[in-house]
């Protein structure tokens, strides 16, 4: 018998976004930026999501989209489920630091609904100029 005890589990915590790229971000008041997608080659815009800091630190380390679900309160790598995932080919932020684009490659459908984009339905009337 044995007398080695076994070494603890991995409890390092996550690497933290940088901090350089933190320090730009303007969170709105539960912490999170606008996320928006875009079709990296065609300009097509895709889907508005939410993401923290740790949201956006895994976008850039895994080369997938990932957003903080607000209401299920919980991060989402796109297409994890639907298989429908953004591989990701750029991250800028805006001028204020309040608003990410995401430019991916997207994989089949980027909206719940099945739609190419979450903006095919919602196109509305304009008035007289």
């Amino acid at each position: 018998m044995s007398s080695e005890v076994p070494a603890p589990p991995d409890t390092a915590p996550p690497p933290a976004l940088d901090p350089a790229i933190a320090a730009r971000l303007k969170r709105n008041a539960d912490g999170l930026v606008a996320a928006i997608a875009q079709q990296y080659d065609t300009g097509e815009v895709l889907m508005l999501g939410w993401m923290d800091d740790e949201a956006l630190r895994r976008t850039l380390t895994t080369g997938r989209c990932t957003y903080f679900s607000r209401s299920r309160q919980e991060y989402w790598a796109k297409g994890d489920t639907s298989g429908h995932v953004q591989l990701v080919k750029s991250v800028a932020l805006d001028c204020d630091g309040d608003t990410v684009l995401v430019r991916v490659d997207q994989v089949g459908a980027a909206c719940h609904t099945g739609d190419r984009t979450c903006f095919d339905a919602g196109r509305l009337p304009l008035g007289e100029r």
